[in-house]
């Protein structure tokens, strides 16, 4: 590489979880630099899990944070070609990696559902996936089940 890599920017904590992890949830919901709006979303959305939610022991922030955590893959395919041929190879992902697939998945496919607002959509998709079902964590199972279908490939790994 010509140029050194560019640092990681400190990020601050949303106001009113304190929380790293919603401010980057947020910035990947925000669309169009406008982060009042993705933050009024997400918050909303909140509401609506505590609201809904059948756990009572559970705060809406650590359903959301479960969700995450069912959402996140463990293995992807890479391609990589050897030969004329290119092969899926199955490759673990580097933590953040982890974190920032789960949450364009989970923000992905609540922009799929139909629900009225984004914040109900948003609620719907953390509740579904905090049961483990949803098509968020379908789209893991699915990852996971790409790459053990390619195991037989990941000696051609890099």
């Amino acid at each position: 590489m010509r140029k050194r890599k560019a640092k990681k920017r400190p990020l601050l904590p949303d106001p009113r979880f304190n929380d790293q992890l919603v401010t980057r949830f947020v910035n990947n919901l925000m669309w169009d630099g406008k982060k009042s709006v993705a933050f009024k979303i997400f918050y909303d959305a909140m509401d609506i899990v505590d609201q809904k939610k059948t756990d009572e022991e559970k705060t809406a922030l650590e359903l959301w944070k479960e969700a995450l955590s069912n959402v996140m893959p463990h293995v992807e395919v890479r391609s990589r070609r050897v030969g004329g041929a290119t092969f899926q190879i199955p490759m673990q992902i580097r933590p953040d990696r982890k974190v920032s697939m789960a949450m364009k998945w989970l923000i992905s496919y609540s922009r799929k559902r139909n629900e009225k607002s984004m914040a109900l959509k948003l609620a719907s998709e953390v509740l579904a996936a905090a049961k483990e079902e949803g098509a968020a964590v379908k789209k893991r199972v699915d990852t996971h089940k790409m790459a053990e279908a390619n195991k037989a490939f990941s000696h051609f790994r890099f």
